[in-house]
């Protein structure tokens, strides 16, 4: 690890002052994975802006009905949630699919957003990688795809986002706030929040530079039958090969959105609206110009298989 100078902010605005004009400086809470990447030099700061005590831990009630989620509170804190656990059940289990109990107790809400992908080629620097190294190719692209985007990837990236939080809030249509240096605030719908990779996979949000999460709201809760199902190579410590967040009603219409298939979570209102005609129908529209490679080819068919079962439990 390579060294680094240390503040702690004192207010928002701060945090993102402190990081505005200093493009190699990054904020740390949990750290649950800027650390790992930091040991391994992928990531190489030389300056941290410690944002563990602004205050934004809180879960509190809108006044439209929703909840608005504070940064940084803990992943095991918004799972264990009542409200969270009776209104918005599919991102509860979303949590609890993720990770372990240990990291789930220090990992933020705001960094598991922003959570970077587990690739392995941009984890290995012996690797040629755009989103680590900007021009430097794809590895990728004639290498090992199987854990790889089947959609929504380029030719310079087809890397996935690994975050199970992030694609249950994806069909909860949660809301991402912001604060700038200046004190302007963002309020940016998570559907416009992850960037897809075009020619340019080292940038993968919308946020600017030194741009601070805040808080991510819900809204009002939409009832009905909340499922997460997450198929993975083992029932721990690992990513989703696919996984899927719906919220299913009992007229038969609801939302859905897959994680592990994208470098985003991946959400298409055409198969929103197929629901009612049932799994294949809601697998074609989302993965309409899908661009598989021969290792993770078979993602189609298993997409196809886990909405089956999900739209099945569901409407149990």
């Amino acid at each position: 690890m390579r060294a680094f100078t240390y503040e702690r902010a004192a207010t928002p605005q701060d945090a993102a002052a402190a990081l505005a004009g200093h493009p190699q400086a990054r904020f740390i809470a949990g750290g649950t994975n800027l650390l790992d990447l930091m040991k391994l030099q992928i990531e190489a700061p030389t300056h941290l802006v410690d944002v563990n005590h602004l205050g934004l831990d809180r879960i509190e009630p809108t006044p439209e009905g929703g909840l608005r989620i504070g940064a940084l509170v803990r992943n095991t804190d918004l799972a264990a949630d009542a409200r969270v656990r009776r209104d918005y059940a599919v991102l509860s289990r979303a949590l609890l699919a993720g990770a372990s109990g240990q990291l789930r107790n220090k990992a933020t809400t705001a960094g598991n957003l922003l959570q970077r992908t587990r690739c392995p080629y941009f984890y290995d620097t012996d690797q040629p990688c755009n989103k680590r190294q900007p021009g430097s190719g794809c590895g990728a692209l004639q290498g090992y795809s199987r854990q790889l985007a089947v959609i929504g990837g380029s030719e310079s990236c087809i890397a996935t986002h690994p975050s199970d939080m992030a694609v249950a809030m994806r069909a909860l249509d949660a809301v991402v706030e912001t604060i700038r240096a200046d004190g302007s605030a963002r309020a940016i719908p998570i559907a416009d929040f992850h960037l897809l990779p075009g020619d340019t996979p080292h940038l993968e949000t919308v946020l600017e530079q030194g741009e601070l999460i805040t808080a991510v709201t819900l809204p009002p809760p939409v009832g009905g039958r909340q499922v997460y199902r997450k198929v993975r190579d083992r029932a721990s410590y690992a990513f989703a090969l696919i996984s899927v967040a719906a919220v299913l009603q009992p007229d038969g219409t609801g939302r859905v959105a897959l994680g592990g298939v994208a470098p985003k979570p991946w959400r298409v209102a055409a198969a929103d609206a197929a629901l009612p005609q049932g799994a294949q129908a809601v697998a074609s529209a989302l993965l309409q110009g899908a661009a598989p490679r021969p290792d993770n080819a078979f993602k189609l068919l298993l997409a196809e298989r886990t909405l089956a079962a999900v739209l099945a439990e569901g409407r149990a």
